[in-house]
């Protein structure tokens, strides 16, 4: 389960990502809340509004940086986007600390992070595959995941107090400090032991090739268009669990972060899981969808606050299962001087759909409740059931499979 551990490069990725990760759920959090609750009234429009911000920028950017990521060295790449990150943390957290932010700046702030993490996604995902051969790649996803989720389980849970302590200015800062450890990890990464993957040359049409590679792989068609789904309309748990805490049950900040925290006990169980698995394997994906869905509409009806976070844990199993698993087959079966390009459009589809899904499944939560909203990702979890369903009954008729 953690053979890429026994390798110091992932070893020293792993551990400075974990630490940031902590950060970066801490922030999320705070952010969620600070919209929510803080800057207006419950409003949870407004915070489809914020997640939306954040990724229109992979709409719109995401095939250039897959370029960059496939031409230059990625190492570097990452210096500079995590850096920028902190400063952007700490702008935004010091203008809390003085007052003067308001939503307008959340929002820009919103942006300006989109931009940035479009291009460090798909270097971030695809410099995986220079620390561990190709035989620990699924595993190595697998465990950025875990490091992923299990920071899910700290970060949110001591944003919750840190909110109602001291603010959420602080926790803006405090995420500042976490990207210092993520970079130091980089810095120390031997470069001799590095599997620099073959860089592409400067050509035009690189990112029509890109699309037109991914066009004539039906696999890859179907997983991104059940990641669409599933990134789209049913991983808005910001939405979901803020609405679900704060209008259905009554509660604070602090539930908010515990129900963040129970979530991730699950995404790290289903990350586990991923890491045991010799291989990526294309029908977890749509296992893991119709899980998706039975588990979500459990949640949705919930009668009680307990019995509602204990849906959220098999919620994260699934939903775990479906982007491990998904990350890791298009890597695994992408060519490497594709990599790059292909992760990217990857990371688009899967993020670049929140600016149509946040702000609607923000839209149905205001106009009908929070349990309807998350209805939502029931209805992706079924529309990625009858993708499977389709590209199952695609593949028995092709002439491969019938010879």
């Amino acid at each position: 389960m953690f053979r890429s551990l026994r390798i110091r490069n992932y070893r020293l990725w792993f551990t400075g990502a974990l630490v940031s990760n902590i950060g970066t759920w801490m922030q999320r959090t705070a952010q969620s809340w600070l919209v929510f609750d803080e800057l207006t009234e419950h409003d949870t429009t407004a915070m489809g509004v914020v997640m939306a911000l954040q990724f229109v920028p992979q709409l719109l950017l995401a095939p250039y940086a897959g370029v960059l990521a496939d031409r230059y060295d990625r190492r570097r790449i990452l210096v500079v986007t995590q850096s920028a990150m902190a400063l952007l943390a700490a702008g935004l957290g010091a203008l809390l600390l003085l007052g003067v932010a308001g939503l307008s700046t959340v929002y820009v702030f919103a942006l300006a992070l989109g931009v940035v993490a479009t291009f460090d996604a798909p270097v971030r995902q695809t410099f995986v595959s220079e620390m561990v051969p190709d035989s620990h790649l699924s595993n190595a996803v697998a465990l950025n995941s875990t490091s992923f989720n299990s920071a899910r389980l700290i970060g949110p849970a001591v944003a919750g107090v840190l909110v109602a302590a001291l603010g959420t200015g602080w926790v803006f800062m405090l995420n500042t400090l976490t990207f210092a450890a993520m970079i130091w990890a980089i810095m120390l990464i031997d470069d001799a032991r590095l599997r620099h993957s073959p860089r592409a040359a400067r050509a035009r049409g690189q990112i029509r090739e890109g699309i037109g590679y991914v066009l004539h792989r039906p696999d890859l068609v179907a997983v991104m268009s059940t990641i669409f789904m599933i990134g789209t309309f049913g991983m808005n748990f910001a939405v979901y669990l803020a609405a679900m805490a704060g209008s259905v049950f009554g509660r604070g900040s602090e539930e908010f972060g515990v129900f963040n925290s129970v979530l991730a006990v699950g995404t790290v169980t289903g990350a586990l899981l991923s890491a045991r698995r010799a291989t990526a394997r294309l029908r977890y994906v749509f296992i893991g969808c119709a899980a998706f869905a039975v588990s979500c509409l459990g949640a949705a009806t919930a009668p009680t606050l307990w019995l509602f976070a204990l849906w959220l844990i098999p919620c994260g199993v699934s939903s775990l299962t479906i982007m491990t698993t998904a990350n890791a087959y298009v890597q695994t079966t992408t060519s490497p001087t594709m990599r790059g390009r292909v992760m990217s459009l990857y990371m688009a589809i899967f993020m670049g759909g929140t600016p149509i899904g946040a702000p609607a499944v923000g839209w149905l939560t205001d106009s009908f409740g929070a349990r309807w909203g998350m209805g939502s990702a029931v209805l992706a979890g079924l529309a990625g059931v009858l993708i499977g369903a389709g590209f199952a009954w695609h593949a028995s008729r092709s002439p491969a499979r019938r010879a």
